[in-house]
């Protein structure tokens, strides 16, 4: 049986690695660059599987065409892009490459912080432009602002891989304590990062230093607004190396502008890529990057292997890397047993080890 895959995502061509992997398995691959969800619909009509990239979203109405898909493939660690009840709905796996980037996305927190307490871009910026010999009342009122992480509190919202790789990093700096949120951890898990697990309104209003890794969900959507900034220390800093849609854009630059909070820096937006004439763009309390927290070249070779291996897995009946609705599972089961369906032809998904 002849399998197709289909890649859409639209802001760079796909690796050379992971296009080889498929081939190399003798699989046809094609790459459209697809904007919209009419153009995914054209592109993949007759796709076994599916890889895509943040946008455009891979909506009902694209999974609902696509009468043969059986996978959605998210470059990356998310799948908020992916509407995961009609993917289940449908018996069609949304997968994701867990992983390949915990260490630099911890990393990309850190370095984040680390500039805004100590200053350094303002400081090269004012040096670069002779400030230190020429202007040195500029230089001193940078020294003046400049901040410590020992002794403080530490918050990290979200304890998953990335906020243990934060905590890991942050404890040797000093913190008076580490303290975060999560519903779904346990404690006994937080005691072996030496965390402190809390209430959401007890993260905001005891921390410092407070940094955001949590998956964009419905229950997470837009929970750090402007009341959220409200109930933190006007003296805290805020950071979010996670996904744009967790913060209310709009309470964070009221916050910023008001003095809620003294600064923040963020990797991700609502929107991306930020359009040039974004109101935070102007804010000098506000550090942004262009959603690069996950990248390394090594990050970039794992998730584009991985990226491919996913797409064989589905066809030949091997572990995933990373299943974002493994309830999709049993629901396969069903479709299997009740006739013909999407999934004739392939390896049964309930031998499969998911991991």
């Amino acid at each position: 049986m002849s399998f197709k895959v289909v890649i859409t995502m639209n802001n760079r061509p796909p690796s050379e690695l992971t296009l080889n992997v498929i081939r190399e398995a003798g699989i046809d691959v094609k790459y459209v660059a697809c904007n919209t969800e009419n153009e995914v619909i054209t592109a993949a009509k007759d796709a076994d599987v599916l890889l895509v990239g943040t946008v455009p979203h891979t909506t009902r109405k694209v999974l609902e065409a696509l009468p043969k898909l059986k996978m959605v493939g998210r470059s990356g660690v998310g799948v908020d892009s992916i509407d995961l009840a009609a993917a289940t709905e449908l018996g069609i796996c949304a997968t994701n490459t867990p992983g390949i980037n915990t260490s630099e996305v911890a990393d990309h927190a850190m370095a984040m912080l680390l500039s805004i307490t100590r200053k350094v871009s303002e400081q090269n910026a004012a040096l670069k432009a002779g400030a230190w010999s020429d202007r040195p009342d500029e230089i001193n009122r940078l020294r003046s602002q400049l901040r410590r992480i020992a002794g403080n509190t530490v918050g990290i919202f979200g304890f998953g891989n990335i906020g243990k790789a934060f905590a890991t990093r942050v404890r040797g700096f000093g913190p008076a304590k580490i303290i975060a949120y999560d519903p779904y951890v346990p404690q006994t898990t937080a005691d072996l990062f030496g965390v402190q697990l809390v209430e959401f309104n007890t993260l905001l209003a005891e921390s410092d230093y407070l940094t955001v890794h949590s998956p964009a969900t419905a229950e997470t959507n837009h929970i750090f607004n402007f009341e959220a900034f409200r109930k933190m220390k006007p003296s805290a800093v805020f950071i979010n190396c996670a996904r744009g849609p967790i913060v209310d854009e709009a309470g964070l630059q009221q916050a910023l502008q008001t003095g809620e909070i003294m600064a923040a820096g963020i990797d991700v937006t609502e929107i991306e890529p930020l359009d040039a004439e974004s109101p935070l763009l102007k804010l000098d309390n506000l550090t942004i990057t262009p959603h690069v927290a996950g990248t390394s070249e090594v990050s970039g070779v794992e998730g584009a292997r991985r990226w491919g291996e996913n797409a064989v897995n589905i066809l030949t009946g091997k572990p995933l890397h990373g299943l974002g609705n493994p309830e999709v599972v049993k629901r396969i089961a069903v479709m299997r047993a009740a006739g013909p369906s999407r999934w004739d032809g392939i390896p049964d998904l309930v031998t499969v080890a998911w991991s």
